[in-house]
């Protein structure tokens, strides 16, 4: 491996990171209801954390309201527990077999708790590329010791890795500023 390779590998994983961040960001809605909101709520499901959408059938009630059918009657309960616990504020309620999710007018309170949650959303991108970053310069510092490049190329290598991390971190930057301000305009 050269430290091309290493470079073009750490972009690579930067831009999955960032596209990550994109998605998570598209779930988080201003006011419509979106099926995509519940993706990382966890159901305890015979002591097994699982994904809502691997036990029920989510589908959207109206423009204001997911409704979400289990697959096993039983699990409702569990399911509506999950979601009133989870970081989105939402207060869902159980109705024969299917639990409905209304999705609150956004408030301004609540505008603030989903900035909260994309800054939140946010930071952890931000660690993801500087994880990536390090294990770029370890792997350029491996090449150094194994002689396979000289201390010129490892100091260049890094110099290289640190500008795509703060490219990668400024655009980061932007999405959460294009979020915020999507959040707030009303």
């Amino acid at each position: 491996m050269s430290t091309v390779d290493i470079k073009k590998n750490a972009e690579q994983r930067m831009q999955k990171s960032l596209e990550s961040l994109k998605g998570d960001l598209g779930k988080i809605r201003t006011g419509r209801a979106h099926t995509g909101i519940l993706d990382h709520v966890k159901v305890d499901y015979y002591g097994t954390l699982t994904a809502i959408t691997q036990l029920a059938n989510v589908s959207l009630i109206d423009a204001r309201t997911i409704g979400v059918t289990p697959w096993e009657k039983k699990l409702a309960g569990a399911i509506e527990k999950a979601i009133r616990d989870s970081d989105l504020g939402l207060n869902p309620s159980t109705q024969g077999e299917m639990v409905r999710v209304p999705m609150p007018a956004l408030t301004e309170e609540r505008r603030r708790d989903l900035i909260k949650v994309v800054k939140a959303e946010g930071e952890n991108a931000r660690v993801a590329i500087r994880n990536l970053r390090r294990d770029a310069n370890n792997t350029s510092k491996d090449l150094l010791k194994a002689k396979a490049t000289s201390e010129d190329e490892d100091r260049r290598s890094q110099e290289e890795i640190q500008k795509l991390t703060d490219r990668f971190i400024a655009e980061v930057d932007r999405l959460l500023v294009a979020k915020e301000t999507e959040l707030m305009s009303i």
